[in-house]
């Protein structure tokens, strides 16, 4: 049972992950609390349900979803935050402003399409399961992990390991500087935004997949747990977020079997109460630096 629980916690953990490695590479490298990443969560979680309903394999649905909400985000940005960068606005001003574009993309959304719960159509992945060692693993579960292993990959070779990652980190780090160096930063902004974005979107329909659930505010209670993972993990690192996503997985699934399903909320702030007091900068932060 123990082990069960503790396989269902990872498998929720990482796409816990995959929602909060956009979410810290946003804040790490483009200095900006963007609040609307939550509604990019919801927006590929709706693109993905349209598509599958018009008879679209989810395998199609899914990378389609997520490069859809990677293109919502870059016109967002656009939109909202290009002008303050220039204008060197500080990150108070940048989180007001997104603040109030996600409670009005929030209630356009909620006004055009409903408040009602939506589910993927019947027979959209298979409803099997494979068994080993006591295990249970069904086929969407497989689906989830499979995806959150291939982009946090994919982002941490292009981060760490190609020419493109060093001239996103050097902007990260001095963003004067590296504009001073040749390094085109108003592009790689908006591809950081598409990056962040996408795996948002990706996540959207990964979670609703895995409950089953898709409703217009579902990002909002996924940006929650997306601001715990970021403080665990330490603001910016994207090490920390993985880790501190599984971590928030397991925490919550465990709280789920163990005590109450009405306390896995709870015990997940607890959390983020708790490391604050002890480690401000995040269990796997470092105070004086900074990591993108």
């Amino acid at each position: 049972m123990l082990a069960q629980q503790l396989l269902n916690g990872l498998l929720l953990g990482a796409t816990y992950a995959l929602f909060a490695l956009g979410f810290t590479l946003m804040f790490g490298v483009l200095r900006v609390v963007n609040l609307t990443y939550g509604f990019y969560f919801t927006a590929g979680a709706f693109i993905a349900l349209w598509l599958t309903q018009f008879g679209l394999s989810l395998w199609l649905a899914l990378p389609a979803a997520a490069i859809a909400s990677g293109g919502i985000a870059v016109a967002v940005d656009w939109l909202l935050l290009t002008r303050l960068r220039r204008a060197k606005a500080d990150e108070l001003t940048s989180l007001m402003v997104t603040l109030g574009a996600v409670l009005a993309l929030y209630a356009a959304m909620t006004a055009w399409l409903g408040p009602d719960i939506r589910r993927l159509p019947p027979g959209v992945i298979a409803g099997g399961a494979l068994e080993a060692f006591g295990l249970r693993v069904s086929t969407a579960q497989l689906l989830i992990l499979l995806a959150c292993v291939l982009l946090a990959g994919g982002l941490l070779w292009l981060m760490r390991a190609t020419r493109l990652g060093l001239a996103i980190r050097a902007m990260a780090e001095r963003p004067d500087t590296a504009a001073l160096m040749g390094i085109a930063t108003g592009q790689l902004a908006a591809l950081v935004s598409f990056i962040s974005g996408a795996l948002a979107g990706a996540g959207g329909v990964l979670i609703g997949l895995n409950f089953n659930a898709i409703h217009p505010y579902m990002g909002e209670s996924m940006m929650l747990r997306g601001f715990v993972v970021i403080v665990v993990g330490g603001l910016g690192d994207i090490f920390g977020a993985l880790a501190a996503g599984l971590l928030l997985g397991v925490v919550e699934v465990l709280t789920a079997g163990y005590l109450a399903s009405g306390l896995k909320e709870a015990v997940a702030f607890a959390l983020l109460v708790a490391v604050l007091w002890t480690r401000p900068s995040g269990l796997f932060g470092v105070a004086q630096g900074r990591k993108a």
